[in-house]
């Protein structure tokens, strides 16, 4: 199985199954555009390797860092694979890049970006914005130094919610591979579960 799941991975094949399943999704009229929520999530790394280091929130052991956009209903729009010490906004704009431009019917421009993008403190920084507006992306980013009570946990709950659905997947909840390419497998694997019981669910 890990030597499937890595040859498939080097082969581009779950990039290209999460983006027909992206497609049939947004067919069926089931992928809400207008907003979109970021985050990252630590995993312990439990036998290092490449893409692991010391997390922040787990007393400097090593770990990884899971970055991930969700659609507003918490449908996976891309998925990344860090050191455990990587700031979430280093990841926001390759998330962003690497969205599948979905066509509807094959007919029509093809979308692959959100109207309004919702993420919380740690990715308050003036450029982050700046460069979202740019790409005609609308930030609704939680403001650092201001307490809590925005209200946009509300909205971006579904990316929360996503991470839970992942890392309820016994591979993805802590990392026992060193090889990257093997991890990275398993974590787009994963996505294109999550977008699969979706589909499953329109039929």
């Amino acid at each position: 199985m890990l030597a499937a799941a890595r040859d498939w991975q080097a082969a581009g094949v779950w990039d290209r199954l999460h983006r027909l399943l992206l497609e049939e999704l947004h067919q069926a009229g089931h992928i809400d555009w207008e907003r979109a929520a970021v985050d990252g999530s630590h995993v312990r790394a439990m036998g290092g390797g490449e893409h692991t280091g010391p997390s922040p929130v787990d007393r400097a052991r090593p770990g990884s860092k899971h970055h991930l956009i969700v659609e507003g209903r918490g449908i996976p729009l891309s998925v990344s694979l860090t050191g455990g010490n990587r700031h979430d906004s280093t990841q926001l704009f390759p998330l962003l890049g690497a969205i599948p431009r979905i066509r509807a019917g094959g007919r029509g421009r093809p979308r692959s970006r959100p109207k309004t993008l919702f993420a919380d403190r740690g990715y308050d920084y003036p450029v982050v914005r700046r460069r979202l507006w740019r790409r005609g992306i609308q930030p609704k980013i939680a403001k650092r130094g201001v307490p809590h009570g925005s209200g946009l946990g509300k909205v971006r709950y579904v990316v929360e919610r996503t991470f839970a659905w992942l890392h309820g997947m016994r591979r993805l909840r802590t990392r026992y591979e060193r090889r990257t390419d093997i991890h990275e497998a398993f974590l787009k694997l994963g996505v294109c579960i999550i977008a699969l019981r979706h589909v499953i669910r329109l039929r």
